[in-house]
């Protein structure tokens, strides 16, 4: 008697332990594993170069963690999420699978190729089954007493954490070894998407044991004075777990999971940290339901549709100002020249990098969006589109539009010693004292430039604009 097969179509959950797609699979017979690059579409959605390269170090380590249990990952190049349904069905039955499974994912143009491959699948006798690998709770279970999606981050945690049970919380373990089949593995392309694979690799090394000495390292360490240091970037305060979240390199239970071993199996209790860190996890959740229930997002609509009235500037000097770290504001600069540099910045910095963009500069939050996406290595739209909307007002839960952070001001309060500055912008290295924090005001810095905009004016431009 001939063993099921099923193909399972990796995504953005590149690992092998607690992946519910991978292990229901295994529990029904064989498996085949598929990954279809998409440039094209990638391309549209704003996905740079950075996290191609690192999807694809994280792609080829998937490959021989499944080469170990004897699972031959097939490798396809698909420009547009339209041909991806017929292409899956033929996959399927070439591999002699007739079964597909897979973890979902919520932004609109990733829903509408699943829903058309499902119902693909179906008019072929294939069987369809979607799982939920990237968030602990699916998008659609966390609802207010209503039914209908939270817009508002704090209630919707309180929910989150009574929706959610000790099975939920518990990391999968990954699926079992399988007899040889008669499917063979594929090699693994050179590039993805016309990246190859080194670009930042010593910063960024792929895969699933690199994201759990990460994570183990996180938790042993500074998880500890997370509530204290998360929002100092002149310390190595975070987890840097980001990028391995955004490709599935490792999921959300696992993390949680792991800050709950830490904290006498709490999660809303107890030490400061790991409360704090998992608060962190659960606005990742939020982002994630938010895009699932409001497919406006996706299209790169503001949240708050009053804000339309607010008339953005054209301003590209300024806005290539920004862009390049020449802002003459140097917390703002040493942020924009580490992303650059390093495809990642620190989480406060992305806050008050986008507030300048938004208030300071006036000029629309989607250039500094598709910016951000070109270049983080963790580029996740759910979460990237929630921070950005969030910084400009326009967003679920925003900050409301008189809230407009002072670069020097937040200078001082984040890298009090000027440690951050000094690293990232190197026309700044020598100086010492508060001048670091306004070097236009002591006269130092000759080749640094002075503030694009001065940020009482700056202030006032932008209430005028958000309130009237």
């Amino acid at each position: 008697m001939s063993r099921a097969r099923s193909l399972v179509w990796f995504r953005n959950d590149l690992r092998v332990a607690d992946n519910p797609a991978l292990a229901a699979a295994r529990e029904r017979g064989d498996v085949v594993a598929l990954f279809i690059a998409a440039p094209k579409q990638w391309a549209t959605h704003g996905v740079g170069a950075n996290r191609r390269a690192f999807a694809l170090r994280t792609l080829e380590t998937l490959a021989h963690s499944l080469a170990r249990s004897n699972v031959p990952l097939l490798i396809r190049t698909s420009g547009w999420f339209r041909d991806h349904p017929a292409l899956v069905v033929r996959i399927a039955h070439s591999a002699g699978a007739d079964a597909v499974f897979c973890n979902g994912e919520y932004p609109l143009d990733e829903a509408r190729r699943d829903a058309a491959t499902a119902e693909c699948c179906r008019a072929a006798g294939i069987e369809w089954r979607r799982f939920d690998g990237g968030a602990v709770v699916a998008p659609g279970r966390v609802l207010t007493g209503d039914g209908a999606p939270y817009t508002v981050f704090t209630p919707f945690k309180k929910r989150w954490l009574a929706t959610v049970d000790d099975a939920q919380l518990e990391p999968r373990r990954a699926a079992r070894k399988q007899h040889p089949i008669d499917v063979a593995a594929e090699r693994l392309p050179a590039r993805l998407g016309g990246v190859g694979r080194d670009r930042l690799a010593d910063l960024w090394p792929g895969g699933e044991r690199a994201a759990r000495r990460r994570l183990d390292a996180f938790v042993g360490g500074a998880l500890d004075r997370y509530a204290v240091d998360r929002d100092r970037p002149d310390l190595d305060g975070t987890s840097r777990l980001s990028p391995y979240l955004a490709v599935g390199a490792i999921s959300p239970r696992q993390c949680i999971a792991a800050a709950r071993a830490t904290n006498d199996g709490r999660l809303a209790s107890g030490a400061a940290g790991a409360v704090s860190w998992i608060t962190e996890l659960i606005w990742r959740e939020f982002y994630a339901h938010v895009v699932a229930a409001f497919p406006d997002v996706s299209r790169g609509a503001n949240f708050r549709r009053a804000y339309d009235r607010v008339r953005w500037r054209d301003a590209p000097a300024e806005l290539e100002a920004w862009r390049a770290g020449r802002t003459g504001y140097p917390l703002i600069d040493a942020a924009m020249r580490q992303l650059e540099q390093t495809g990642w910045m620190h989480n406060r910095l992305r806050m008050a990098t986008a507030m300048f963009l938004t208030k300071h500069l006036l000029i629309d939050w989607r250039h500094g969006e598709r910016h951000f996406m070109d270049l983080l290595v963790d580029g996740d739209f759910a979460a990237n589109n929630g921070g950005w909307q969030w910084s400009a007002s326009t967003g679920t839960d925003a900050a409301p539009y008189f809230r407009i952070f002072n670069p020097v001001a937040q200078a001082k309060k984040v890298d009090p010693r000027g440690d951050f500055v000094r690293r990232w912008v190197p026309e700044l290295r020598d100086v010492r004292g508060p001048a670091i924090f306004e070097p236009w005001k002591f006269g130092v810095g000759s080749d640094y430039p002075p503030p694009i905009v001065d940020h009482a004016a700056a202030r006032l431009r932008a209430l005028e604009a958000f309130g009237r």
